[in-house]
């Protein structure tokens, strides 16, 4: 049998299904498609060619897709090389499938289920050796065929030549950039990014108190740290209050205890009342911010006053200079101290959390630009403001140093990465070559 993939069932038609189906089209795979009735599937192909944006680009590709149902057709995958498991995000669902997908595929098929923060040990409990040793979870983001970020998580028992096999499919046919996270929760993306946003949330309260407004809060939390120009609140209405929710309550079930991110995992009392109101985000017609019609048809952008509870005109932010580039928070004015718990402590929070969610700096940083759009990762913030300073900063306010500031440290060594990247630093105090992601 060629160990090259060319053939790929998908397994469920919802968003990450079809788009998962769509790419893998395109790049001329054959694809069976399986929903839970014929007419399901039909409509997941028809989001295929005609969604917004479409997850075909060349509509005649949509002869490589072939269509059936979960009852009637899955005996169907024997004959593919790859079976994605994309169904809804519950446990019992996806194992059942399993159970029931797992005789009637061919020796050496690889199989991945697609989740974004169920634990793969929890799927495969008690499942043959057989799926135990060919299943991997490939964490897609949404929209497959835009977003370059795919974390590719292994079991215990997974070998190494699967993973070998899908990532080289997924990055050089599908065009991916894979990043190789471990079987926690969340992953590596999601672990971080949630950090970033619930503990966030908390810190801007603080600030607020301050007399910091909203908008500043946001200017902060993107040009001057890298991310995009959404900021922290223009995000979670984005994403959706209520999807932040159900993250938090995840989060605190799962989180290992003694975990920093514990603390966070509610929402402070002005997003708690938001969330009862039914004031989620875009997908609500306002959150954070809103847009509203003026009477001459022109629109105008409002920001709901957290302290206030009332809605007023959005504010232009323009930031003076020592508060547009990334050191400033290491600053002691209250700009500087929102930055510095806000993306300080997720600096923090991502240094200490390896070797547990991921072997090495790269696969992290590689994440958070991927997945996040961040234009650096965490490592690379820290190189850039200089991990000694950071370090000074931390002391400074009797704050403990994180593991892996501790292993630069102890390697004598002021950057993460040297030689223009080529080199990183691992786990073990000792510079490894950069490899390809």
């Amino acid at each position: 049998m060629s160990d090259k993939i060319q053939s790929v069932a998908v397994l469920g038609g919802g968003t990450m299904g079809t788009g998962i189906a769509g790419l893998c089209a395109e790049r001329d795979c054959r694809v069976l498609l399986l929903d839970v009735t014929m007419e399901a599937a039909e409509k997941a192909l028809e989001r295929i060619i005609s969604g917004r944006p479409p997850a075909l680009d060349t509509v005649a590709k949509k002869s490589n897709i072939t269509l059936g149902t979960l009852a009637d057709d899955l005996e169907k995958i024997a004959d593919c090389d790859w079976i994605c498991e994309a169904v809804i995000e519950d446990l019992q669902t996806k194992r059942d499938l399993m159970a029931r997908l797992e005789p009637l595929r061919r020796d050496g098929s690889v199989v991945s289920t697609n989740t974004s923060g169920i634990p793969l040990r929890d799927i495969t409990a008690q499942m043959p050796g057989r799926l135990c040793e060919d299943i991997v979870v490939t964490h897609f983001f949404n929209p497959v065929k835009i977003m370059r970020l795919l974390e590719m998580v292994p079991g215990q028992q997974t070998r190494p030549a699967v993973v070998e096999r899908l990532g080289r499919f997924c990055r050089r046919e599908l065009g991916k950039g894979v990043v190789h996270a471990k079987d926690t929760v969340n992953f590596i993306g999601n672990r971080i990014g949630c950090y970033w946003m619930l503990s966030g949330l908390h810190h801007a309260n603080s600030a607020l108190d301050s007399d910091l407004d909203m908008e500043t809060l946001d200017a902060l939390m993107s040009g001057p740290v890298g991310l995009p120009p959404t900021g922290l609140y223009g995000l979670i209405d984005l994403i959706g209050l209520d999807i932040m929710d159900f993250v938090g309550k995840n989060l605190a079930l799962n989180l290992p205890d003694g975990d920093a991110g514990k603390s966070f995992t509610r929402f402070p009392p002005a997003e708690t009342e938001m969330l009862a109101r039914g004031q989620l985000g875009r997908k609500s017609g306002g959150g954070f911010y809103r847009v509203q019609k003026r009477g001459d048809g022109s629109k105008k952008k409002e920001t709901f006053d957290l302290k206030k509870g009332l809605w007023r005109d959005t504010k232009t932010v323009t930031l003076d200079a020592p508060h547009r580039a990334l050191d400033m928070m290491l600053g002691d004015d209250a700009e500087a101290t929102f930055a510095w718990r806000t993306m300080g402590g997720t600096l923090c929070y991502a240094a200490d959390l390896i070797p547990q969610i991921s072997d090495d700096v790269v696969n992290v940083d590689r994440a958070m630009r991927w997945g996040f759009a961040w234009a650096r990762g965490p490592f690379q913030m820290l190189d850039a403001i200089g991990p000694a300073r950071f370090c000074e900063k931390l002391r400074s306010l009797n704050l403990p140093v994180p593991h892996m500031l501790k292993v630069l440290e102890q390697a004598s060594s002021d950057h993460f990465y040297r030689n223009d990247g080529s080199e990183y630093l691992g786990a073990d105090g000792i510079y490894h070559p950069t490899a390809d992601g």
